[in-house]
């Protein structure tokens, strides 16, 4: 199933300063990320965040994915 991440992702310069956040909350993308790349599962993020689902936590990915696929170069210095 693929998500539409429009219909649950939102920016607001009025809100959290325009950082794209899923929508009726003040939850970022940029959380979601930061916390699932630290090892927090979907079940851990819906319990700390209850206005959260699974469909915002997997479409706060899919518009991290697409907003990766860009032509932008992104420079990254080797470990």
């Amino acid at each position: 199933m693929k998500i539409d991440w429009r219909q649950y992702i939102h920016s607001d310069p009025k809100i959290m300063m325009g950082k794209p956040v899923v929508s009726g909350t003040r939850v970022s993308v940029e959380l979601i990320l930061e916390k699932l790349a630290a090892g927090e599962t979907f079940e851990q993020l819906l319990e700390a965040h209850p206005r959260l689902t699974r469909e915002a936590i997997l479409a706060s990915m899919a518009f991290a994915a697409e907003s990766l696929r860009a032509d932008l170069v992104y420079p990254l210095e080797a470990a």
